[in-house]
């Protein structure tokens, strides 16, 4: 199901009303199905007291746990690490020096040391509300939570009270990162508040509303660009907390309503309040205007939105059951599919990729998740059966200690314990074109490929807080290879980037030139130039520094049952453009991009990829970097291959190959390459040690040493552009390899104006065309810029799928040439109608937004 913004806001009032008819989570009984939700017959203005107290009950429960879920021995080691983190946390204020609330946390200038310091105290609160069988001297003691509660007061009175010293450096900690820590401390500190400081809620919370950007009367402002997708969901959970605290009705109310607009479907022809951050049709996730962020964002909308439907639980606030539906539509569509093997893919983690706590690390985070929706859904089996699948194929299982909720750690251990069987909720033969977001993602057994594109639409990179600093060319085609059975962390994750070279990522092609980080270039984590509009928080600064987009149309392609095509036309960035037309101050740094119309063909056996046009318009050198990968320094790694004349080769360097493989046999990992047609590429497998700080500032000092393997084609200053055509074969062996000098595949075309190959064991023709005017690809014509796939079976059946990469063109027309062929099915919008000499298909692809338009035809 897809809630449009104009449903779902035609819908609010009604869908404000009906309850989950679940019990509360902590009380759930795990069973194999959920009953159907019922509706809360309760009028809207009914909530009262009662609501109050349960929304109170049922937030300590989310993070301090129940009686009964703390009970549970598989939630012991949450309920010691809650209790070490409040002694340490202790201790530090004890060592606390001058200026310091706590020992090594200044105060005074930082925001990120004050959003600390009010998580600190978060920390210990949360020690003292959370029960357990073990004895401790933390919880309920009184003395404790008084002293929590004067250095709220000292905080507050001195530093986050008085917005005329407030709001400096990160927008985020001040609207959303203390208040998420304040807001919590109210809760589970309230009845200590009531009886020593009763006044002091209400003067947090107008001190919280003061702080939010743009909000009228400190409300939140659905028309500013702060309040959108996560970033909305983390303010309207806080002011709902807040509303119980203060027993305010229409404050909760108004939160709640305000946060199931980010339920709604992201129709980008029909944007409310000009919001592109939010989940779209085909599962793609934009937060920031324009980064795909399923893997950091996203990962955060979907677990503070399950976190609300919990505390909203029983009362008349709970969404209904058609929105707890649709975040599950999240789970299956949207996340699934960019976690392999409880890895979540680089492909949708923007800055976060530079992190040293990444790829297994973030899926446990969506584990949590779908832990507790199953508790709310009617098909319960599937998520569960997913969670099984997860904690069986990660290398490293999702740890329950680092669950938010002990509710749910308990939970989790029920799922583990029932019956039902481990199953995946993506097949382990499918392809999900992500064209909202220019991501592509090919699975089958044994592998997974994920590509990472960009546009006029979707940002090339992001870089911000002195995280990722080398993103030039993350979203050029930059690919990632993930192999079944591997630890993903010797493959890719912070290590890949920290000592891969930014100018060699595999997929891309990049001029060969030195680029300066942010830091290095303005001596600071931003462009600082007010007068010009360039602030930490700035439209500009978010424009040309932090995600810019690139300038090309074209990026997209159609997907046909489990294949797919995908096509990128290599353009200069927003930043480059500016700066050439004279719109950007003169200190301003911006760099060209190389030239290159490239294709990604993904069959069964292998990834065909074609890219032609391949230059500089300024004349520099140019590096296409066919395929990269880590290994430990201590493998073996073995480079073996065939010349085209026949003749065995083996180890690095340049040579007309016809096939390499490349074998780490310390992991058993094992990738071909078939050179279908081209220059020599160049093998390289070089020692690299470098510091994980050369990704992120804030990275431990941590020297890496990885054996880097690099496949290039290299280009001289100046050279004329050129074409190259490869294919990636996982898990081949040399005699496959070897066979590829027979077929199956063959390139059809491959120019700046058309791509095409030809697959003959899977009667697969797959064509991009990228310019105007008429393009034939054997018996296929096609007009204008399009992608499509051609697979005909020997009954006489053809499918065929299309699509609009560009997300402009109305209609795109093509012709089978031959037999005529009537339709047997076709989706809304194709028209099939026959020719002379063939068939005629026209596909309306007026605001499709990039979607595959199939049709089925037969003789």
């Amino acid at each position: 199901m897809h809630l449009s913004r104009r449903t779902l806001l035609s819908l609010l009032p009604a869908v404000a009303v009906p309850a989950a008819g679940q019990p509360p989570a902590s009380a759930a009984p795990l069973t194999t199905s959920t009953n159907a939700a019922t509706t809360n017959t309760a009028p809207p203005n009914a909530a009262g007291a009662s609501d109050h107290a349960a929304l109170l009950r049922n937030t300590i429960a989310v993070f301090a746990g129940t009686t009964e879920s703390n009970a549970r021995p598989e939630v012991a080691p949450k309920l010691a690490a809650i209790e070490s983190t409040a002694r340490a946390r202790l201790t530090a204020m004890d060592d606390a020096g001058p200026g310091e609330l706590f020992k090594g946390v200044p105060l005074g200038a930082n925001d990120a040391n004050l959003t600390r310091s009010f998580q600190y105290l978060y920390e210990i609160a949360l020690a003292t509300r959370t029960p357990g069988r073990a004895a401790s001297d933390l919880r309920g003691n009184g003395t404790v939570e008084r002293r929590v509660v004067d250095a709220l007061a000292h905080l507050h009175d001195t530093y986050h009270g008085d917005q005329s010293k407030g709001y400096y450096g990160n927008w985020f900690n001040w609207e959303i990162g203390m208040s998420t820590h304040l807001s919590r401390i109210l809760v589970l500190l309230r009845d200590e508040l009531a009886a020593h400081r009763p006044d002091f809620p209400a003067a947090c919370v107008a001190s919280m509303d003061a702080y939010l950007r743009n909000g009228k009367d400190g409300d939140v402002d659905l028309d500013s660009r702060f309040h959108t997708g996560a970033n909305l969901a983390d303010i309207t959970t806080n002011r709902i907390l807040q509303g119980a605290v203060l027993g305010d009705d229409a404050r909760i109310g108004k939160a709640v309503t305000d946060q199931l607009t980010v339920f709604a479907t992201i129709d980008p022809y029909d944007l409310r309040h000009g919001v592109t951050d939010g989940f779209y049709a085909d599962g793609s996730f934009i937060q920031h205007a324009s980064v795909a962020y399923t893997g950091s964002y996203g990962k955060g909308l979907l677990t503070r939105v399950v976190q609300t439907v919990k505390i909203l639980d029983g009362t008349a606030h709970a969404p209904g059951h058609d929105l707890t539906e649709t975040v599950r539509r999240w789970v299956t569509d949207g996340f699934a599919p960019v976690i392999f093997e409880g890895w979540m893919m680089e492909i949708v983690k923007g800055r976060g990729v530079s992190r040293t706590t990444t790829g297994y690390a973030d899926v446990a985070t969506v584990v949590e998740a779908v832990v507790d929706l199953s508790s709310y859904v009617t098909d319960a089996d599937s998520l569960m059966a997913y969670v099984k699948f997860v904690r069986d194929t990660a290398k490293s299982p999702p740890d329950p200690a680092a669950f938010v909720s002990p509710v749910s750690i308990a939970r989790y251990a029920d799922i583990l314990a029932s019956p039902v069987l481990a199953k995946d909720l993506t097949p382990a033969a499918h392809h999900v074109a992500f064209n909202a977001m220019d991501r592509t993602v090919h699975r089958r057994p044994g592998y997974a490929f994920a590509l990472a594109r960009s546009s006029e639409r979707v940002s090339k990179y992001e870089y911000m807080s002195g995280e990722n600093l080398m993103p030039w060319f993350h979203g050029d085609g930059a690919h990632y290879l993930y192999l079944s059975g591997e630890d993903q962390t010797q493959a890719y994750g912070v290590d890949h980037y920290t000592t891969v070279s930014p100018y060699r990522l595999a997929g891309v092609t990049a001029p060969v030139e030195a680029r300066g980080t942010v830091p290095e270039l303005y001596g600071g984590l931003w462009y600082d130039n007010p007068s010009r509009g360039f602030t930490s928080s700035s439209e500009s600064q978010n424009t040309y520094v932090y995600f810019p987009r690139a300038t090309n149309a074209f990026s997209g392609g159609a997907r046909l049952g489990a294949y797919g095509a995908a096509g990128l036309v290599l353009a200069d960035d927003v930043p480059y453009t500016a700066q050439q037309a004279g719109t950007l101050p003169d200190d301003f740094v911006a760099y060209a991009s190389a030239r290159a119309t490239k294709s990604w063909f993904l069959l069964d056996d292998e990834i065909v990829v074609l890219a032609a046009g391949v230059g500089d318009p300024a004349g520099r050198a140019v590096t296409t970097t066919l395929d990269t990968r880590i290994a430990a320094p201590s493998a073996t790694v073995a480079l073996t291959g065939a010349l085209r004349d026949g003749s065995p080769w083996s180890g690095t360097g340049t040579a007309p190959l016809a096939w390499l493989r490349y074998a780490d046999t310390t992991r058993n990992t094992v990738i071909g390459y078939v050179f279908l047609s081209g220059p020599p590429p160049t093998a390289s497998l070089d020692t690299v040690t470098r510091s994980r700080r050369v990704v992120r500032q804030s990275n431990p000092d941590t020297q890496v040493t990885k054996q880097v393997f690099s496949l290039s084609i290299d280009q001289a200053p100046g050279a004329p552009p050129t074409a190259t055509a490869y294919a990636l074969v996982p898990h081949a062996t040399a005699r496959r390899l070897a066979s590829y000098a027979r077929g199956p595949v063959t390139v059809l075309t491959n120019t700046p104006r058309a791509q095409a190959v030809r697959h003959a064991h899977l009667g697969l023709v797959a064509a991009n065309t990228f310019t105007p005017g008429t393009h034939s690809v054997e018996r296929l014509t096609i007009d204008g810029p399009a992608s499509a796939l051609l697979r005909r079976t020997p009954d006489g059946t053809t499918a065929l799928a299309v699509s609009d990469p560009t997300t402009r063109r109305r209609t795109i027309t093509l012709t089978l040439h031959g037999r005529t062929l009537r339709p047997v099915s076709a989706d809304e919008g194709v028209h099939v109608r026959p020719v002379p000499g063939g068939t005629r298909i026209e596909i309306t692809t007026h605001q499709a937004y990039g979607r595959s338009f199939t049709a089925t035809l037969r003789r």
